[in-house]
């Protein structure tokens, strides 16, 4: 009989991840089925789960704070008496004060190395007690940055780690280093709020800090390790705030954010601060790949946590580092910690048992619940303004090659940010104003770029990917082969550089002879993909999401590759 373990991360990017016999049967972002971004309390995933699998084991994270909120009478957690409504046997196993160690179980179970140093940074972990010296009062304060030693199957040895509060007093030895600091996620936050954006909003951060430069008048964010507290404010665990009282030059005139929708009116001094944040943080990450190298000895290197979602900087430690095996974890937000709890539970449960567990490498993003069904039901639906015929991909291609922008919904939705091409919208990357375009359509910022989905066979014409056969999971924004630089404007950011998907027929049938059909038609081997949601919505999850999405906006076509079919929303 299997043993099937649900682990949650409740929290921002809420998630729930079933696994059965050490393999992820699926995994789920709250906010992909209730539609509230960065929905933090995955009841609905864990219904999902319940309802595929019989649940043995129930593993709740999370960074400690809801470990106070309990039920009357029995006096468990709402996810613990859930489940137990299910299946009164279960065993829950909390792991309340453990999120940069799932994190880092995340990461190196499905790195597949069998040794490895993690490197975990992010804004706030779980908020930890420190005995600093005998006669003296506990500290209280949230991981930042961590380095682990990992070797397989489940030891996790603490190697240093960086904790940080609003008034910590400073204390450190060889291994930690505790005090009221701006740390590395911390400073990229302050400068996204700054900037008009959420806290956790650092990928608008990162797409507007090609378009700055160094300003003498910024100066260096950074001072050592961390940063100039004359210059952020604090204010764990939310985020920090640029202190403009203290540094006129920052000083904004107003708070209007009219410049998200009108590049006329963004300041340089905006600009700049998103390329000194970018470039010293990545810097700062750098420092601790090679601090953990020297501490462990290691060449294989794993990263998560929110700062492993920065694409640049991914593409950064390729190049300073050409000599190491640097892995990482495409779930590297708070959501990821869900599958390294699961799957470190998996390890737990085979060693009791005297079982030989296998890597566990992670092979693929699509984990979401099947809708094939769902497409099929969809399909046979008269909408009063929808058509349905059938399609093949060179129909598609073309449709695509003659400047339309088209959505894609099959089968499993992808775990993490990132849209890999079963809930994707693609279009023409040769089209000059092409990101302006898209951007209208979804009502985003006008200076955020677009990632490339490309054959995996002609990846290395076109990009440079420093050594890297294949970027399956989108992780790296990389640079333009010099050759081709002009031939994808609509991709191309202002830098040069593009985020990038390579695709294999293994990986996804239908999006790769997608793909290889619009080669035929054009000569170009990518399209332009990006996530199929609207400004501030979650990506789509179920058919009927994407239908709304295609109601409510300027989209016209939705293809659904399983079936062969295209709805076309009518013009208006």
């Amino acid at each position: 009989m299997s043993y099937n373990i649900l682990a949650i991360n409740p929290g921002h990017n809420g998630s729930a991840c079933l696994l059965v016999d050490g393999k992820i049967e699926f995994y789920i972002e709250e906010e992909r089925i209730s539609r509230m971004k960065y929905d933090g309390n995955p009841f609905r995933g864990m219904l999902e789960a319940i309802g595929i699998q019989r649940i043995d084991e129930l593993v709740i994270g999370g960074t400690g704070q809801a470990e106070v909120h309990s039920l009357p009478w029995t006096g468990e957690t709402a996810y613990g008496a859930l489940v137990r409504k299910f299946y009164p046997n279960v065993k829950i196993t909390y792991r309340w004060q453990d999120h940069h160690r799932g994190h880092a179980e995340s990461a190196f179970y499905n790195s597949g190395f069998e040794t490895a140093a993690a490197i975990i940074v992010d804004g706030a972990g779980s908020k930890i007690k420190f005995n600093t010296g005998e006669g003296q009062r506990p500290i209280e304060a949230f991981e930042t940055e961590t380095i682990y030693h990992c070797t397989f199957p489940g030891k996790f040895e603490d190697v240093y780690k960086s904790v940080a509060n609003n008034d910590t007093p400073k204390f450190s030895n060889e291994q930690i280093v505790i005090d009221s600091a701006v740390t590395i996620t911390k400073a990229y936050e302050g400068v996204s709020h700054y900037l008009g954006f959420g806290f956790i909003e650092a990928g608008k951060t990162m797409g507007l800090a090609p378009y700055g430069s160094y300003d003498e008048n910024i100066g260096k964010l950074f001072l050592n390790d961390r940063a100039d507290k004359n210059k952020f404010i604090p204010a764990y665990p939310a985020g920090s705030y640029i202190d403009q009282e203290r540094n006129l030059y920052l000083k904004k005139a107003d708070e209007s954010n009219d410049w998200h929708k009108d590049p006329s009116k963004v300041t340089d001094v905006m600009k700049n601060l998103a390329w000194h944040v970018q470039s010293e943080t990545q810097e700062k990450v750098g420092d601790l790949i090679q601090k953990a190298v020297d501490k462990t000895g290691e060449k294989n290197i794993v990263i998560a946590g929110g700062y492993g979602l920065n694409c640049v900087a991914n593409y950064y430690y390729l190049e300073r580092f050409p000599d190491l095996n640097i892995y990482i974890d495409p779930v590297s937000h708070d959501g990821g910690t869900s599958i390294g709890l699961a799957k470190h539970a998996w390890v737990t449960y085979c060693e009791e048992k005297e079982i030989v567990p296998d890597l566990m490498p992670l092979d693929t993003l699509y984990l979401g619940i099947d809708r094939f069904q769902e497409v099929v039901k969809a399909n046979n639906i008269i909408y009063s303004n929808v058509g349905s015929e059938d399609t093949t991909y060179d129909d598609v291609a073309k449709l695509i090659a003659e400047g339309n922008i088209v959505s894609i919904f099959q089968s499993r939705s992808e775990a993490g940010p990132r849209a890999l091409g079963n809930r994707s919208i693609v279009f023409d990357p040769r089209v000059k104003d092409g990101k302006d375009i898209v951007n209208k359509v979804k009502g985003r910022e006008w200076f955020r770029p677009f990632a490339g989905s490309v054959l995996a066979e002609d990846a290395e014409e076109w990009f440079d990917l420093r050594g890297k056969k294949e970027t399956p999971f989108m992780m790296y924004a990389v640079d333009v082969a010099d050759s081709k630089l002009g031939d994808i404007p609509a991709i191309t950011h202002v830098d040069g550089t593009c985020r990038v998907q390579t695709v294999t027929k293994l990986q996804n049938k239908h999006y790769y002879e997608l793909i290889k059909a619009f080669k035929e038609e054009t000569g170009v081997p990518i399209l332009f993909n990006t996530s199929f949601n609207l400004a501030g919505e979650p990506l789509v999850e179920t058919v009927e999401d994407a239908l709304d999405t295609l109601f409510k906006s300027e989209l016209k076509y939705l293809y659904l590759p399983e079936i062969g079919k295209l709805l076309i929303k009518k013009a208006e």
